[in-house]
């Protein structure tokens, strides 16, 4: 009996190091899917940097109660899969809610999300995975910076014009 309990207190343990290592969680309902649907959505998360994984729900239960954090406790029903986000805070909820919307599967559905320590419901979720990607972001970040330095440049030289038909 003692060591069934030490073996428990490991695994919460390591399930609380999980939460704690990701930048986003989310946890869907998966139950009614195929094999084969199971092994594209593993693939799709394994693309993205993605740990997808079954855990038990009281193990998680109790792991999120050490972390302190609550509103989970009506989603911890039935058979959750979670998926942690290492590397990129929106891929759990990008690659879980794009493979929803391809496979128009009715078995899968998100419950809830976790970013950091903030609890995230089902529409935050489906707004964080609408969010552009982070090579898309920093495009278009870098191409701001491009735009206006190229103006900065161009007033510059209309100064420089300028100054030197005064003299």
């Amino acid at each position: 009996m003692g060591k069934n309990l030490e073996i428990k207190k490991q695994v919460v343990s390591d399930i609380t190091e999980k939460f704690k290592n990701a930048q986003s969680v989310v946890a869907v309902h998966y139950s009614g899917l195929t094999v084969e649907e199971v092994t594209a959505l593993r693939k799709q998360c394994r693309e993205a940097n993605v740990d997808y994984c079954v855990l038990k729900n009281t193990l998680v239960r109790r792991a999120l109660d050490d972390m302190g954090i609550n509103g989970w406790d009506d989603v911890l029903e039935g058979p959750t899969a979670y998926a942690f986000g290492t590397k990129d805070a929106v891929a759990p909820a990008k690659v879980l809610c794009d493979f929803i919307d391809k496979a128009k599967n009715e078995h899968m559905s998100v419950k809830i999300g976790l970013m950091g320590t903030e609890v995230m419901d089902v529409n935050a979720v489906k707004a964080l995975a609408s969010l552009p990607s982070r090579e898309v972001l920093l495009a278009r970040l870098v191409g701001s910076l491009n735009s206006s330095i190229a103006k900065l440049v161009y007033v510059l030289d209309a100064i420089r014009k300028q100054q030197a038909g005064e003299e």
